[in-house]
């Protein structure tokens, strides 16, 4: 195989990859955009919220059809044509109007697909640029511009809203969106055919310093790791959604009531939904890059267990630094966690098909954004705090960390298989 020596390419095209998941990431403005349904449309709190659930549930549909089909077809049109389904879903949500379905199937179904497309198809194209060595560090950055995105946006929608009207907000995202996300995703592309990349000079310290072998879906499916991640990612991902979704109800219940009556104690937890994004973002690229170096599954029982020290101690924190201090490792870990999977896919399972094996993987996260929202709504409605919902999670970091020492067992264990398959010259 012949070794492409510039890695100007490589950089245009994670630059490239970073920005498509900056611009089609936006699912977190609905919490703008539903305080207006609700006071400007006389939405209920369910029509309101119907949106969101089915982005999410649509969300990791798309990234599964979206990677199957940058598997067969290359990433970029499949990238291209995710920015212009969530342009297109935006913009039909505005032409919807006051009509809770139109909207709900608009932004819903087709933003959430679009996404779904876009994130999908992105991943797996950076990390066939870099040495196999760098894919917890560029999978991290990837998905860091997925995470950074609301911070982004939250001013951009919060500013529309304030100055126009909620068609025009849809509107001018969805041209804006379509836009920008389809120009960018012309420089999304594969490497050439024999690419080899360079290996770094640090290769011997690295955690994986291998090519990895390539599997398909069925192949997958087959092994006890597939199922050991799965669960994993599921129980660890719940823990940062049930927090994340819950910033503002847990600043209002944890603060004396005269911080949160204020004007400055009233953007708190404002502040914190963007704090936790770069936060999160952060914990991407470190977890990302620390894994590199000590190994994922190392990495992932030392944000397991932060995590579940912190679940254990939320309830004390009862001022504006503890809060900042217990919500930093809350999007750190989780950071951490939605960086692990990715990587772990990728060095088990090889990058040929690995559009659509994480794609099934990432149906985890599917099932955590159908769970953590239950969990924590039930919870707090029987007893009207979130106590009980820190050790919940708390038990559950328990359990992720016993699956995971297994796991790192099974890696083990794979690990010594697949190297009998390159020495076989299998696959």
């Amino acid at each position: 195989m012949t070794e492409v020596k510039k890695s100007g390419n490589a950089i245009v095209v994670l630059t490239a990859c970073v920005l498509l998941n900056l611009s089609i990431q936006i699912l977190y403005v609905w919490s703008l955009i539903r305080v207006e349904l609700l006071n400007q449309w006389s939405w209920t709190p369910t029509q309101a919220g119907l949106p969101f659930t089915l982005v999410l549930v649509f969300f990791a549909t798309g990234a599964l059809i979206g990677g199957r089909l940058q598997d067969k077809f290359g990433p970029r049109w499949v990238a291209a044509a995710g920015g212009l389904m969530v342009g297109a879903g935006l913009i039909l949500s505005g032409l919807a109007g006051n009509h809770p379905v139109g909207v709900a199937l608009a932004f819903g179904v087709l933003t959430g697909l679009g996404i779904g497309f876009g994130y999908g198809s992105v991943l797996p194209c950076a990390l066939k640029w870099f040495h196999p060595s760098k894919k917890g560090l560029i999978g991290g950055m990837v998905l860091g511009g997925f995470a950074l995105a609301s911070v982004m946006y939250a001013p951009i929608t919060g500013g529309l809203l304030a100055s126009t009207t909620i068609y025009n907000t849809f509107m001018t995202l969805g041209i804006g969106v379509a836009i920008v996300s389809f120009i960018v995703a012309q420089f999304v592309k594969n490497p050439p055919e024999g690419y080899t990349p360079p290996e770094p000079k640090n290769l011997a310290s690295a955690a994986v310093t291998q090519a990895p072998l390539d599997f398909d879906f069925k192949a997958m499916l087959k092994t006890r790791v597939f199922y050991l991640m799965f669960a994993t990612f599921a129980l660890v991902a719940s823990i940062g959604l049930m927090m994340i979704g819950n910033i503002s109800n847990i600043t209002n219940l944890q603060l004396p009531g005269a911080e949160t009556t204020t004007v400055i104690g009233m953007a708190i937890g404002a502040f914190l939904i963007s704090f936790v994004a770069v936060i999160n973002t952060a914990g991407r690229i470190a977890g990302g890059n620390l894994s590199d170096r000590i190994g994922r599954e190392n990495t992932l029982m030392i944000a397991i267990v932060l995590q579940g020290i912190n679940m254990l101690l939320f309830a004390l924190y009862t001022n504006v630094a503890l809060l900042i201090i217990g919500f930093a490792l809350v999007g750190l870990c989780f950071g951490v966690f939605l960086t692990m999977f990715p990587a772990l896919t990728g060095d088990q399972f090889g990058l040929k098909n690995y559009g659509f094996n994480y794609g099934i993987m990432y149906m985890a996260y599917g099932v955590a954004g159908l769970l953590a929202p239950v969990i924590a709504d039930n919870l707090f409605a029987i007893h009207n705090d979130f106590l009980i919902t820190y050790y919940v999670c708390a038990a559950m970091m328990v359990v992720a960390f016993g699956l995971t020492l297994v796991l790192k067992r099974a890696v083990n264990a794979r690990n010594l298989e697949l190297d009998a398959m390159r020495k076989d010259g299998k696959n």
